[in-house]
């Protein structure tokens, strides 16, 4: 494996700004300290920085040469809701919050990356760090967009990176095409006639009508839609009632779907909408049903997905890349990005060790052995692209 010497030597300091990110984990547009200290960070790089973009997103741009070249690289900042069952010295200080996707990870390698480029990088051009908030569920990229992040930073294309556990230390994957899936959300309310649990014939009973529908639900992905389209539709929560001898007046029934084509999206919301009309009408219920678009398909085009191969196959070797995986049915608002300019999305292996469970879990934590060789991933990417033309 070709990891640049300055990054394993800096190996140990990037161990510890990650570690105490993670230990301060600040979930959607509250990232204020991540934030400081990445701005801070930069600046001591001699890197120019904008800080505040779409409330806690940092910019940093790094220019070299005369080129009017310049691309962007990305790594998002925010954490989870979720409590921490991890027991080492760096777990989270902040209850109910904790990086369980690996952007404490993400985060350190594109400044570790940004530490070399601005001191040894060799290239011809201009490098923007983009530091996002808000990836989980708030979009953040998207509002960085909306706030004009491309029109200030004209980047030619745009690339991302994400932790896999499960995947040994040293490998990488990536495709042209569709790599994440886009993720969609629903809100279904039933609403029936509430009544005494114990005399059901005066009610209209959500919770049953509730069960059909989901039931009804499940035949949408193995009836309704091309079979060889990927499609996931899970239904995630049931709410309702209060108490033992009262059959409620209304329940809620909320989950998320995951596809890969607008074609299929619309399928879905059209075919949940009929469903629970239909359900509803046959016994006499009322209902109210929300679709809610959140982040579309994460799309690599080719050129760029291909180049992240070689650089990927550079650094850890052909048989260390993976150039075909099957795409995740996972979401990233960097699609969002994907959807601006052309670039690509890889991952990197988080090792697949014992105890390497899988992200969003209460016992995730990054691997930080990979810390040096991302960040080398985005050193050579960088200069790959910006090579001074002779």
């Amino acid at each position: 494996m070709k990891i640049l010497k300055e990054l394993q030597e800096l190996q140990p300091e990037m161990q510890n700004w990650r570690r105490d990110i993670h230990s301060h984990p600040e979930i959607a547009f509250e990232e204020h300290r991540t934030a400081k200290i990445v701005a801070e960070k930069l600046e001591s790089f001699g890197i120019e920085v904008e800080t505040g973009i779409a409330g806690t997103g940092v910019v940093g741009t790094l220019k070299k040469g005369t080129g009017n070249r310049s691309i962007g690289l990305r790594a998002d900042l925010d954490a989870l809701l979720i409590h921490e069952a991890n027991e080492f010295p760096h777990k989270s200080q902040n209850p109910g919050k904790m990086h369980a996707c690996g952007h404490d990870g993400h985060t350190t390698m594109l400044l570790g990356a940004a530490k070399y480029l601005a001191e040894k990088g060799e290239f011809d051009g201009t490098v923007n760090f983009i530091f996002q908030p808000a990836e989980e569920n708030e979009g953040g990229g998207k509002a960085m967009i909306d706030e004009g992040l491309f029109e200030k930073y004209p980047v030619e294309s745009v690339f991302g990176m994400h932790n896999i556990p499960g995947m040994p230390v040293g490998s990488f994957a990536v495709k042209p095409g569709p790599i994440m899936a886009a993720f969609d959300i629903f809100n279904v309310k039933i609403i029936g006639k509430g009544g005494h649990a114990a005399m059901p014939q005066t009610t209209i009973d959500p919770i049953i009508i509730g069960t059909k529908v989901i039931d009804a639900y499940q035949s949408i992905v193995s009836r309704y839609i091309d079979p060889q389209e990927p499609v996931v539709l899970s239904v995630t929560q049931f709410h309702g009632g209060d108490a033992y001898n009262v059959i409620p007046n209304e329940i809620e029934i909320k989950g998320c779907t995951r596809c890969f084509s607008p074609k299929v999206q619309s399928q879905l919301e059209k075919q949940m909408r009929q469903i629970t009309e239909s359900i509803c009408a046959a016994y006499g219920a009322n209902f109210e049903f929300e679709f809610e678009h959140r982040y579309p398909a994460t799309i690599n085009t080719v050129d760029e997905a291909e180049l992240s191969g070689k650089v990927a196959q550079k650094i850890s070797g052909e048989e260390m890349v993976n150039l075909s995986p099957t795409p995740g049915m996972g979401s990233e608002d960097f699609a969002y990005m994907l959807q601006e300019k052309p670039g690509s999305y890889i991952w990197i292996g988080n090792g697949d060790g014992e105890g390497s469970c899988m992200i969003h879990n209460p016992g995730y934590d990054f691997n930080d052995e990979v810390l040096p060789i991302g960040a080398t991933y985005w050193v050579e990417l960088a200069e790959t692209i910006l090579a001074p033309i002779s």
